[in-house]
């Protein structure tokens, strides 16, 4: 169980309640395109407000350089907030100035306020404790909500914890108990999925994966760097040369500890990443010199969905080709579906790409947990300690 103190261990009525929460959503002239982030926030917000708490949130959005920038201002995403709760959101064009401690003096119980973007302050990324004691002094408690940015350790998700106490909100607290647990007491068969572009962003959770999974089933451009490893020619395939010695390792460690780790054995390959592309289903030694594989071909696809009904605990990161282009989006689909058709297991999927597919092909509801956070859930995964997790308080402090 979550080993650090929540809200629901402390008293928050009439309390000013900091809230890290992770709105970094995508935007599209001005209105927020995905709020799923959003909503995983409402249950904490909504219990702090059922418990007579005010509530000041606070996140990041987009990547601006430091200073005001009006494409990643955080007001679309509080009226998407409005919305959601039935209840007003006020909003602060600052952060830790005096309109933003006027506003914060004026709340009263139940209210919720919104900061403007933290990566506006330069002191944000900096961990700048200047910057994170003037956040602390706007309230009483600080409730860390991001998982997504909690391998960050920035002032909002870990150095305001120096000057309150912090406690994890329940969506942060959820998050790393269902990925810990899953690697702790997964019930087997566990088949893990992987794919992506690179391998080098995952050599850290195939190596921790590699010591509890029955089964690891890899696609994407990643795969390529293993067959490179094994001798197979790739063509223009995605490879890392200087990580095919490690995936190399890889197969290796797969064998010695009895893990069936599976390559893809054909692929849908292409001269060029276009929506119109020429395409041809190749086996995996065939592809000529020129062509590329963009996905993986339907022989692997129906070797990957026997592996994954077998299964009673899944987890998949990462798409098996260039899903968003429709020649190419075949091979992630298959996986995805045959992940929600497995009822019988628990199925967790984490992060960015692995969401984006499931929400493409109308999936998103039929597996058991969506991870919010694609670098914090790998982060974790292959053992590296949260910053943003790491400074909240024990659950016996």
């Amino acid at each position: 169980m979550f080993a650090k103190k929540t809200v629901k261990d402390i008293d928050v009525r009439g309390k000013r309640c900091l809230v890290r929460v992770d709105f970094n959503v995508p935007l599209s002239e001005g209105a927020v395109t995905d709020d799923t982030r959003v909503r995983a926030a409402l249950p904490t917000i909504r219990y702090l407000i059922d418990h007579g708490a005010r509530v000041i949130l606070m996140s990041h959005l987009g990547r601006p350089k430091g200073a005001p920038d009006p494409q990643y201002s955080l007001r679309p995403v509080r009226r998407v907030l409005q919305r959601l709760l039935g209840r007003n959101v006020v909003f602060v064009d600052d952060i830790v100035g005096p309109e933003a401690q006027e506003a914060v003096a004026r709340m009263v119980d139940g209210e919720v306020l919104m900061l403007e973007n933290v990566r506006f302050h330069p002191g944000e990324k900096a961990n700048d404790p200047e910057f994170a004691e003037a956040l602390a002094s706007l309230a009483d408690i600080f409730v860390n909500d991001a998982f997504g940015a909690a391998h960050r350790a920035h002032a909002s998700t870990a150095g305001v914890a120096q000057y309150l106490p912090a406690v994890a909100g329940l969506l942060l607290a959820r998050e790393v108990d269902t990925l810990t647990s899953m690697l702790a007491e997964p019930e087997r068969p566990f088949v893990a999925i992987l794919g992506g572009s690179k391998v080098s962003d995952k050599i850290g959770v195939i190596d921790r994966l590699l010591e509890c999974v029955d089964v690891l089933l890899i696609g994407g451009g990643m795969c390529f760097t293993f067959l490179v490893a094994k001798g197979v020619d790739v063509g223009e395939s995605i490879v890392e040369q200087d990580w095919v010695e490690r995936a190399g390792e890889m197969l290796k460690k797969a064998s010695e500890r009895g893990v069936d780790l599976m390559l893809p054995v054909d692929f849908v390959i292409a001269d060029q990443i276009v929506e119109d592309a020429e395409t041809k289903i190749v086996g995996r030694e065939e592809i000529p010199e020129g062509m590329m594989g963009l996905d993986i071909g339907p022989t692997t696809g129906e070797l990957y969905k026997g592996a994954i009904a077998t299964a009673r605990t899944i987890f998949w990161n990462g798409p098996m080709g260039v899903f968003e282009l429709t020649p190419f989006e075949t091979g992630t689909r298959e996986v995805a579906t045959a992940v929600a058709r497995n009822n019988r297991a628990a199925s967790i999927v984490g992060g960015g790409d692995s969401v984006a597919a499931l929400k493409k092909f109308d999936l998103e509801e039929r597996v058991t947990f969506v991870s919010t956070g694609g670098g914090a859930a790998m982060k974790l995964l292959e053992g590296t300690p949260l910053p943003g997790v790491e400074t909240l308080l024990d659950k016996d402090a």
